[in-house]
C-alpha cells in the first residue's frame, strides 16, 4: 500500500528546504571578511586583465 500524505505539510516541508538552502547560499557569498572579497576581486581583476591581453587587434594593419 502507498504511504499517505499530508499534502500541506510536504509543502511546508519542502518551503523549509528551500529556504535553508538560499540561506546556505546567502552565508557563502556574503559570509566572507572583508579580507576574502578583496582577494577574490583581486583575483577576477588578473583574470580579466589577462583575458584582455590576449585579445586580437583587427583593426592593425601589417
Amino acid at each position: 500500500m502507498a504511504e499517505i500524505v499530508n499534502l500541506r505539510q510536504a509543502r511546508k516541508q519542502k518551503a523549509r528546504a528551500e529556504k535553508e538552502a538560499r540561506a546556505a547560499e546567502n552565508r557563502v557569498s556574503f559570509g566572507r571578511t572583508k579580507a576574502e572579497k578583496k582577494l577574490t576581486k583581486a583575483e577576477q581583476d588578473l583574470a580579466k586583465s589577462r583575458l584582455d591581453s590576449h585579445q586580437r587587434d583587427d583593426n592593425e594593419k601589417p
